[in-house]
């Protein structure tokens, strides 16, 4: 039962994110993207920009700050390259993004969080 509640906790953060980045003026183009190296929760575009976006949602603002690591990153990164090809086109600029959620408080949207 726990991991079906983190489940649809985990869902409803990306909607959350999904909205928010909207808000921002980026186009939704895919959503919990299945890669052999890993899933994605959010791809996003604006302009000549394609960002794969890592959502965490936590209870509390004290669990943010070690909602992503290393690990996490570069497993998004990798799952990022492996279906850049069908989201971005020449020109375009690649990024990781994380957005950060926690009840009550303004999401922590970390931009190229990604630098290998």
């Amino acid at each position: 039962m726990k991991r079906e509640e983190a489940e649809r906790r985990g869902r409803r953060g990306e909607s959350q994110a999904a909205w928010w980045l909207r808000l921002k003026g980026w186009r939704i183009v895919g959503r919990r993207v299945k890669t052999p190296r890993g899933e994605i929760d959010l791809i996003a575009r604006r302009g000549r920009t394609v960002a794969f976006v890592e959502v965490k949602w936590r209870h509390g603002v004290e669990g943010l700050a070690t909602a992503i690591d290393a690990y996490r990153l570069r497993r998004v990164a990798a799952a990022a390259e492996a279906v850049a090809h069908r989201y971005v086109r020449n020109g375009d600029d690649i990024r990781i993004d994380v957005l950060l959620l926690a009840p009550g408080r303004w999401p922590r949207h970390i931009v190229n969080a990604w630098q290998p």
